[in-house]
């Protein structure tokens, strides 16, 4: 994992503290919408 990725996500508040052992990160519920929202704009089905 690129810690200085994760950090900058944690700092813009899109995810939770990634300093712990646990092997996954939750998303803030900010960082599930904006996650939702560019996966509809890059994969989405267009009308």
């Amino acid at each position: 994992m690129d810690w200085d990725v994760m950090n900058r996500l944690h700092e813009k508040g899109y995810i939770g503290n990634p300093k712990s052992k646990a092997k996954s990160v939750p998303l803030t519920e900010e960082g599930a919408r904006i996650s939702e929202a560019l996966f509809k704009k890059h994969f989405g089905l267009s009308s």
